[in-house]
């Protein structure tokens, strides 16, 4: 796929247990390379529905009977899904982050490597975009987005460097912002350090953190008793909410014990942590942070 490569295939489709007659999500279609293989092992009977709220991931829609596209952000997949008639599905497979494709094209923003307007938007119709946070947040607003979401430890530093920047005049492009932020980027680390500042960015634009959470919290509604939930993430902020809620139903905190302390959790997990072969993140460098967590119901 020119698109996007998609990262684990053939681990995170094998992780849903397909069965051939089974109702089964992608809540990330992108380039439609995980939908692809998930249709080739369905029967006729079979139905996918993915989603997507990227206009340009729109246009790779897929020409078959069992395939529905929802043109929505997958934080509303419970609503969506009984709009469609479907109340419980047999599997939910989601590749979480950026793909290939929005960090390719240069106008979309989401890129260090080319000068653009701040944008970063995954749905460019509705919303906040990198511009708004840079120039319309306060100190501390963006001191806690590039410590939460960049884990920046020197966030509060370079939140104070851009409030007196943009008192000159709007940062409007990722080469203005970098070129602001040049002291807090040594050349020795210099493309990690603008990854983490535009990490930061793009997760407050999308709300990817609290659409991880609301996305998560439906799963046990919406799977069947043996349905599997299949889920790749690519930085530790959401590895970590993956981990805890498939340990422990809840993001932070400690779940309830009973009278007998034993823990009631609504999922389990199914294997071990699953990451890429070295023959695929040489194939595709984008895979090398990728982790695959499998889950079922408790």
């Amino acid at each position: 796929m020119e698109y996007h490569n998609a990262v684990l295939l053939k681990e995170s489709v094998d992780g849903l247990n397909i069965k051939p007659d089974g109702v089964y999500v992608d809540v990330t279609f992108g380039g439609g390379g995980h939908s692809r293989e998930i249709l080739s092992r369905l029967g006729s009977e079979g139905k996918l529905f993915a989603f997507d709220q990227d206009e340009d991931a729109q246009r790779n829609s897929i020409d078959d009977p069992r395939f529905t596209l929802i043109p929505q952000n997958f934080r509303f997949i419970k609503r969506y899904l009984r709009f469609y008639g479907v109340k419980k599905v047999d599997g939910v497979l989601a590749d979480l982050g950026v793909s290939s494709h929005q960090f390719d094209e240069a106008e979309r923003g989401f890129s260090t490597r080319f000068d653009a307007e701040l944008d970063m938007r995954m749905n460019q119709s509705v919303g906040l975009s990198a511009f708004d946070v840079v120039n319309n947040y306060d100190e501390e607003q963006i001191s806690n987005v590039l410590f939460q979401y960049g884990e920046l430890r020197n966030a509060r530093a370079i939140a104070k460097k851009i409030i007196e920047k943009r008192s000159e005049g709007s940062i409007k492009t990722s080469f203005q912002l970098k070129e602001v932020l040049e002291q807090f980027i040594p050349k020795a680390k210099e493309h990690k350090v603008l990854a983490q500042i535009f990490q930061g960015i793009r997760i407050e634009v999308n709300q990817e953190i609290e659409v991880l959470k609301e996305f998560l919290l439906q799963i046990p509604e919406i799977l069947n008793e043996d349905g599997r939930l299949s889920v790749i993430s690519y930085h530790s902020l959401e590895d970590r909410l993956v981990k805890r809620f498939i340990r422990d139903g809840l993001f932070e905190g400690q779940p309830e014990k009973d009278f007998f302390g034993n823990i009631k959790v609504p999922m389990k997990k199914v294997g071990k942590l699953i990451i890429p072969s070295l023959k695929e993140i040489k194939e595709n460098n984008r895979a090398r942070s990728a982790k695959l967590r499998i889950a079922t119901l408790a």
